[in-house]
């Protein structure tokens, strides 16, 4: 089966086309860079092409992987050319748009399925991911690519395009935004996020590392998502209303007020216990591998690298905040992240 990734040289793209070629798929990519393009080529084994309309009309499926505020233009450019039988799908954020366009664009006899894999570039394991489908049609094509992605051990969420661009409102709109929002905040006050870690509780580092993932993204694609999604002003005029509520109950010195309206949110949050009991495992799982380190030191020990599967072996000399070193055979000592 002949899959086309367009835009499938950066991103999310090349991530799709990684788990892909696994497959016994006959994978092709495209992108504008054909250095870059032959380069996965060759990292990946696939196959690059600079001709998005020669790869739609050969392939089987077309996979849309381009900048969200590229992606109805690139449907509409390629659609006339999908040869009947095919597939398309997209993996944008925003659906709504993308459906209708699909929808409006195709030529009968072509199938499409508008998607949104819940992950971003750097999983590893597609093993327990969030992948959403809303489906206008039901084709043919949907009930095999529904089974591939269960057999992957996929959450698959299926429903509208309306109720999925509802909801990453949520998910990714008002987070993204509060979370960069907190982090210029601190480049404001002028302070080095390191001087902090003297102090930091272990939710705190994790809020921190939360931060630091969402902001170090593509800027361009976190302008997209709050961009093009339509509810993204609505969203974001309710956050700042909430932070100046709070901002002047605490002026006021309103004490009662401040925690009204925090016991009012904290009951909004669902089942709070069930919170709770995630977040301890994730702090629990932080502390006890640097304390399981700790008790190391001295012993030979393996670690593999959590991206690139490279285990290192040596005997672990000592070890600091950020970095271990392990000492090989031959007496090199090789300093490692720990994080990794």
């Amino acid at each position: 089966m002949k899959i086309g990734i367009i835009g499938g040289t950066r991103g999310l793209g090349r991530t799709i086309a990684w788990y892909l070629k696994d497959f016994d798929f006959d994978v092709t990519v495209t992108g504008r860079d054909a250095i870059v393009g032959k380069q996965v080529s060759e990292e990946l084994g696939i196959k690059y092409s600079d001709d998005n309309k020669k790869i739609v009309q050969n392939s089987d499926i077309v996979i849309v992987s381009v900048p969200i505020s590229s992606t109805e233009a690139v449907i509409e450019e390629l659609a006339p050319f999908m040869k009947e039988g095919s597939l398309m799908m997209d993996v944008t954020s925003v659906k709504e748009g993308p459906s209708k366009k699909m929808q409006e664009c195709l030529n009968d006899g072509v199938e499409f399925i508008p998607t949104h894999p819940v992950f971003g570039p750097r999983t590893t394991d597609l093993k327990g991911q969030i992948i959403v489908l809303t489906p206008i049609e039901k084709g043919e094509w949907y009930p095999k690519v529904y089974k591939f992605l269960e057999d992957k051990g996929m959450r698959i969420v299926e429903t509208t395009a309306g109720h999925h661009d509802d909801m990453m409102g949520i998910v990714q709109v008002l987070t993204h935004f509060s979370y960069i929002s907190t982090a210029s905040a601190i480049e404001k006050l002028k302070v080095d996020i390191r001087d902090t870690e003297n102090y930091e509780s272990p939710i705190y580092n994790l809020m921190i590392d939360t931060i630091a993932r969402i902001v170090s993204q593509n800027p361009y694609l976190t302008y997209s998502i709050q961009h093009e999604n339509k509810r993204g002003e609505k969203i974001r005029q309710a956050l700042f209303d909430s932070m100046s509520e709070l901002k002047d109950a605490l002026t006021r010195e309103d004490e009662e007020e401040f925690v009204e309206i925090a016991l009012k949110a904290t009951k909004h949050m669902g089942d709070i216990q069930a919170a709770l009991g995630r977040s301890d495992k994730a702090i629990n799982a932080l502390t006890k591998e640097y304390n399981e380190l700790i008790q190391s030191i001295g012993s030979e020990m393996g670690l593999k690298h959590i991206y690139s599967d490279t285990i290192h072996v040596g005997t672990l000399k000592k070890m600091d905040v950020d970095f271990l070193y392990l000492e090989d055979d031959n007496g090199n000592v090789k300093k490692l992240k720990i994080s990794n």
